[in-house]
């Protein structure tokens, strides 16, 4: 197998439609029950940017999940890094417009040495993934828990454009989700660093045979990960106007970043999916919140069918493998 043979993605098969489908089928379900209901004010197109805007830190941190999970690796620690960056940025700026800028960027790097240290580990220690990004999210959970106190103030009004800002008549957060996602499908979809990506997902000791440096993708991917978390941190805090030691886990980023990219059609040991099923992940959990919502199912019903949605796609995933495979 030449090198050419190696990077060259997957062709298109019947389950990589699988997440357009249920996003359909959750479209239908939402508009039927609004409809049944009579709450026509929920079909409208300012309630469609309404459930889109309540995704944005999720479908900011999916994307970053998505590179590492493509790569046949995993990240744990998001939750804890997008609590760290919200409460380190909201302390640097303390109010004053003028720390914005050295705000962001201090939690920007923060997010790269998480990243790069959760590479490391990984690649160069030779440490499970999941043991790796756990650990990590413990340290960051120990010093958030030990410096809480120390910590204070909040993002001034500017900074809060992030947030509540408008664009064309769209919202800010929503525009940046947009060309995160645009930014990411041009690189996985055109760059020689995506289809890097396919190929040490798909079977890393062949890539490196084929002279691929899987250490160095494994590691950008990762990185990349963690700059998502510090960006989501950062709107969060822009959100709510000030950081908190736990707001990344309430909202369960870690395991929800992971749950849309797998419903997306991203399988967990790599090289098969892409950042389009990863959005329709994030449209389907939001539309999964609104339809329960909607019908007004509590909130331990919505946990329940979470996690049964969650298992259905990747029961669905691995037949439709092992029959493609046979």
């Amino acid at each position: 197998m030449n090198k050419a043979t190696l990077i060259r993605r997957p062709a298109w098969r019947m389950e990589h439609y699988a997440p357009a489908l249920l996003l359909g089928l959750a479209v239908l379900i939402y508009a039927a029950i609004a409809l049944s209901l009579g709450l026509t004010r929920f079909l409208t197109p300012e309630a469609t940017v309404s459930i889109l805007n309540r995704s944005i830190a999720l479908g900011i941190t999916a994307v970053g999940q998505t590179f590492t999970i493509l790569v046949g690796s995993i990240d744990l620690s998001v939750a804890h890094l997008i609590s760290a960056s919200a409460v380190v940025s909201s302390a640097i700026m303390n109010g004053d417009p003028a720390m914005m800028v050295p705000a962001v960027a201090a939690v920007l790097v923060m997010g790269t040495v998480v990243g790069t240290l959760n590479g490391l580990l990984i690649t160069r220690l030779d440490v499970n993934p999941l043991i790796a990004t756990l650990g990590m999210a413990l340290i960051i959970q120990g010093c958030l828990a030990s410096l809480h106190g120390r910590f204070g103030g909040s993002v001034p009004d500017a900074f809060q454009y992030f947030a509540y800002g408008e664009v064309l008549g769209l919202p800010v957060s929503l525009v940046v989700l947009a060309l995160l996602v645009l930014g990411a499908w041009i690189v996985l979809r055109f760059t020689r660093f995506g289809s890097n990506i396919y190929s040490v997902g798909g079977n890393r000791d062949t890539a490196r045979a084929a002279g691929i440096n899987t250490t160095r993708v494994v590691m950008a991917s990762h990185i990349i990960c963690s700059l998502c978390a510090a960006l989501a941190g950062l709107y969060l805090a822009s959100r709510l106007k000030s950081g908190s030691p736990w707001i990344g886990t309430e909202g369960a980023y870690d395991l929800e970043s992971i749950a849309v990219v797998v419903i997306g059609g991203t399988i967990l040991s790599g090289g098969k999916g892409g950042i389009w099923g990863t959005v329709a992940g994030v449209i389907i959990f939001s539309l999964i919140d609104s339809i329960f919502n909607l019908a007004g199912i509590d909130a331990f019903a919505k946990q329940v069918m979470r996690g049964i949605i969650i298992v259905a796609a990747v029961a669905f995933y691995a037949v439709r493998s092992k029959r493609i495979v046979a």
